[in-house]
């Protein structure tokens, strides 16, 4: 493993919970991410602004900078599946899920698929069966629906990914983790969006938040990172580590 990380990527340092002398390399931010990480896991990987946005003109995408699209790469090489609402899916404009050759080979070196799972919540599937999402998908997509989704479009979907009833009005967190675990896939990767992530912590499922910090102040009327239900009781986090490349901060919480 090289001591530096390639010229041609942001640099990235640890700050906490022990400054790094050097820039880390991709094996090196690998390693931090998977220590204390347990299976099965539940991480939740959101980018906000400094004052609190979890948007930039309705897009998260437009937060995020190359220091935490290099991380976000790497969160995508430990999951087994990356789990997302369907109105994430729609307004960022997600195709098939696929990862570089570096993480397709990293993957199939740890015993995985080249690629992860694409898991979709959505209530109503409002959902283009000829999309690149399904068409050009390297795994059988999952769609994690309710019993109120118009029977026409879960025939539509059924012919290009898996559709699971989880729920009758809302698709149920808890019953919707249950149908990825019983198919293996136990190391999840959540992606949004907020309403996803509001559920998943109402349902005390979260085990780990990666939140980047982007050096911007948005003001506006942007949502947080998760809004919706909440807990009786706020899930306790404990602070893992802190990354930080320019001006930017990764901050990884852990379960406490």
């Amino acid at each position: 493993m090289s001591d530096t990380a390639p010229a041609d990527v942001p640099a990235i340092h640890r700050l906490s919970p022990l400054p790094s002398q050097t820039a880390l390399t991709d094996d090196e931010i690998t390693a931090l991410y998977v220590e204390g990480a347990g299976d099965p896991w539940l991480r939740v990987n959101f980018v906000s602004s400094v004052d609190g946005a979890a948007t930039h003109q309705g897009l998260s995408g437009a937060l995020s900078n190359e220091v935490d699209g290099r991380v976000f790469g790497i969160l995508r090489r430990l999951c087994d599946v990356v789990l997302v609402g369907a109105g994430t899916v729609r307004a960022e404009g997600y195709g098939a899920m696929r990862v570089d050759v570096a993480s397709q080979y990293a993957r199939r070196g740890a015993g995985m698929t080249p690629h992860p799972v694409f898991a979709i919540v959505s209530a109503g599937l409002d959902l283009d069966p000829r999309s690149s999402i399904f068409q050009d998908a390297p795994e059988r997509p999952i769609i994690l629906t309710t019993e109120l989704s118009r029977p026409e479009a879960r025939d539509a979907l059924s012919e290009v990914a898996d559709v699971v009833v989880c729920g009758r009005e809302r698709v149920q967190a808890e019953r919707g983790l249950a149908v990825l675990h019983e198919r293996g896939l136990t190391r999840i990767h959540c992606e949004g969006g907020p309403r996803l992530f509001a559920d998943l912590i109402a349902a005390r499922a979260v085990d780990e938040l990666c939140l980047t910090m982007s050096p911007l102040l948005e003001a506006g009327t942007s949502s947080r990172i998760a809004t919706g239900a909440a807990p009786l009781v706020p899930l306790g986090l404990r602070l893992a580590h802190t990354l930080q490349g320019d001006d930017t901060l990764l901050l990884r919480y852990v379960r406490a």
